[in-house]
């Protein structure tokens, strides 16, 4: 009877490698291959972007947005409290001046824990957050200015690149 170890040695260390057809080679299927070069990304036609950590630019840009639309929402609902409820518009105003509305989320969060007064503000700021962002905010818009910002900016930042290093006489020179 054969060993163990004997068994292990035809079976698992050494096998025909197909890859050569006209040589076999010896190798060991069960031992994990040395890499000797860099992973590849996976190929895609997008721009790999360095430094964003687990989210992607879009989801920065997203969070960003979020916390825009509840400083959106701050404004609607407070221009709407002036017209029709003085005194809850005071307290609105009240704790702006103490709290700021850059993190929408701990804005809601802290304005809901003040008082059941505030914590009916909060609720409606939320839902008109929602409102606006499903309903009324223009991202079609968005994304046709924001490429235009881009193009203007890089073609005036060139511009003056170009006029700076330039020894080109333009009108005001003469």
């Amino acid at each position: 009877m054969e060993s163990s170890s004997s068994l292990l040695h035809h079976s698992y260390l050494t096998y025909f490698n197909p890859r050569k057809l006209g040589k076999p080679s010896f190798s060991y299927p069960l031992m994990p291959k040395l890499r000797t070069r860099k992973p590849t990304r996976i190929c895609s036609s997008k721009m790999y972007v360095p430094g964003f950590g687990e989210a992607s630019p879009e989801a920065k840009a997203a969070k960003h947005l979020h916390d825009f639309f509840t400083y959106v929402a701050v404004r609607i609902v407070s221009a709407q409290l002036e017209s029709y409820n003085p005194e809850a518009y005071l307290e609105l105003r009240e704790f702006l001046e103490t709290n700021s509305v850059s993190d929408g989320d701990k804005f809601c969060a802290a304005l809901m824990r003040r008082s059941s007064r505030h914590m009916n503000l909060a609720l409606r700021i939320l839902e008109v957050r929602s409102a606006y962002c499903k309903n009324d905010f223009e991202w079609d818009n968005l994304q046709r200015l924001a490429f235009k910002n881009v193009d203007r900016s890089n073609t005036k930042l060139m511009r003056e690149y170009v006029l700076e290093t330039s020894h080109v006489e333009t009108d005001t020179d003469k």
